[in-house]
């Protein structure tokens, strides 16, 4: 099995996370984002639409980031422990809410939060205005809310007392924000330690791998500054600022 991720996407992280916390062999194929690799002719021979991840497994090509984790916890099911991916209809119902719908909230929402605090001094020369940033700050804390108070309540994780794929998905889309140098998990000691629950059953080591990209702030801008589609990118990125 390849995957085809770069560890900047929060999709590819968790991806990445679930893989190695569950045991999955596989070859790591870096796609660097930044440097508009995706849009090689080889890659958009493995995916049309030119995102990650990509999961190829024999001939077998799977794109979408919750088909993947669906296709490795099921081919893997005879070692992999149920609480992952519940067979109980209702629970994983429930982890398929977070993964296909409530997050994409989240993401919208955090993704516009890293852009904005360090892309977007670099695409538009100037620094954020003040009005932007504040509407930005208050739907990501609308959607931090929402996961707190709907979907983590007061178990320990996502669907009850282990963990999911719902709770590695979550975090990995809180994480984007985090890497901006805001720390969306002072002053919320439920989901500060719902994250270290989160972190401790994937392992340390491999969350600290699959975020050691996006928490390097400087060099995130540094690479950007630095790459040579840089005049590519703007144009997309401007229509999400203006």
């Amino acid at each position: 099995m390849e995957l085809y991720v770069d560890l900047f996407s929060q999709p590819c992280r968790s991806v990445f996370m679930v893989a190695k916390a569950l045991g999955i062999p596989f070859e790591l194929k870096n796609v660097e984002l930044l440097e508009g690799q995706q849009y090689s002719e080889d890659f958009a021979k493995l995916s049309l639409v030119k995102k990650v991840p990509v999961m190829k497994d024999g001939n077998f090509v799977l794109t979408e980031s919750v088909a993947i984790l669906q296709y490795m916890v099921e081919k893997y099911c005879s070692t992999v422990a149920d609480h992952w991916y519940p067979s109980d209809l209702q629970q994983r119902a429930r982890v398929m809410n977070i993964c296909h719908g409530s997050i994409r909230t989240l993401r919208a929402h955090g993704s516009r939060m890293y852009q904005m605090r360090v892309f977007y001094p670099i695409l538009m020369d100037v620094e954020v205005p003040e009005e932007k940033m504040s509407v930005a700050v208050e739907d990501l804390n609308e959607s931090l809310y929402l996961l707190e108070e709907k979907f983590l309540q007061n178990k320990a994780f996502i669907v009850g007392d282990s963990i999911s794929l719902a709770d590695v998905v979550a975090l990995a889309e809180i994480m984007q924000p985090v890497g901006s140098g805001l720390d969306v998990f002072e002053g919320r000691p439920k989901l500060t330690a719902w994250k270290e629950r989160v972190k401790k059953a994937v392992g340390e080591k491999v969350f600290d791998e699959a975020h050691q990209k996006i928490l390097n702030m400087g060099g995130m801008a540094q690479k950007m500054k630095n790459s040579p589609g840089l005049e590519m990118f703007k144009p997309k990125f401007k229509k999400l600022f203006i």
